[in-house]
């Protein structure tokens, strides 16, 4: 395992962020077409980064000290909400970045007083949710392709 601290992101982080973001979904194999089309949906500006409750994970590894390596979005308010954002840099997918960022993430919406997220995940992110307790309740419209259509999860926490 990747040795990393989670810890709420800066504003300032907002462009680094949205570019994870982009690299992350690049990862799943999308084309260059479908990748500009997500931009906007993937793009968070330094206002969103505290309304969005967004969380970072950082690296503490001495050749890649502070380097950020993933972060997630907890969106709404309680007692329902969203987990809006979870992505991995490419690098660290597989560390587990994304199953620890999951899982404060989960603590921090139920101390907030949350008691169920949902998820609108990306094809590729829902096993991934499923093996972490997520259920599929139905599907939802991409915002960013029309006619896609993605799985929409909850999970009660």
């Amino acid at each position: 395992m990747t040795d990393f601290a989670i810890r709420a992101a800066r504003p300032d982080e907002a462009a680094q962020l949205s570019a994870l973001a982009l690299r992350s979904k690049a990862h799943w194999g999308y084309d260059a077409a479908f990748l500009e089309a997500s931009r906007q949906e993937l793009t968070l500006s330094p206002e969103q980064i505290v309304h969005r409750r967004t969380q970072v994970a950082v690296s503490r590894e001495p050749e890649n000290d502070g380097r950020l390596l993933g972060f997630g979005t907890i969106e709404g308010e309680p007692p329902a909400g969203e987990l809006g954002m979870l992505f991995v840099d490419p690098p660290a997918i597989g560390t587990g970045v994304g199953g620890a960022l999951y899982s404060h993430l989960a603590e921090m919406a139920l101390g907030l007083g949350f008691h169920r997220l949902t998820i609108a995940a990306d094809p590729n992110a829902e096993p991934f949710y499923l093996a972490k307790g997520a259920v599929r309740i139905g599907g939802v419209p991409s915002g960013a392709v029309e006619g896609r259509v993605l799985p929409l999860l909850a999970v009660a926490l």
